[in-house]
């Protein structure tokens, strides 16, 4: 469920959605969710001071269910 969250808020925030590319790994307890775009789109992920990623992180965190931890890593 994270990873679906992630991946509709990035794909409306970014101006080339089909460069998106959202993964996640899973290894039981804990969830990490990996995004690459292009280069252009990357200060519109990370916003001003780092606002929109860690809303971003907010938002997964929040849609995960209590036991998991979850994790956005913005690759570079």
């Amino acid at each position: 469920m994270p990873l679906d969250l992630v991946t509709f808020v990035l794909q409306n925030l970014v101006a080339e959605p089909d460069r998106l590319e959202v993964n996640a790994t899973s290894d039981g307890r804990n969830v990490h969710i990996d995004v690459s775009c292009a280069p252009d789109d990357v200060g519109r992920i990370i916003g001003r001071g780092g606002r929109v990623i860690n809303a971003v992180r907010t938002l997964a965190r929040a849609a995960a269910d209590g036991r998991q931890r979850v994790e956005v890593q913005l690759l570079e």
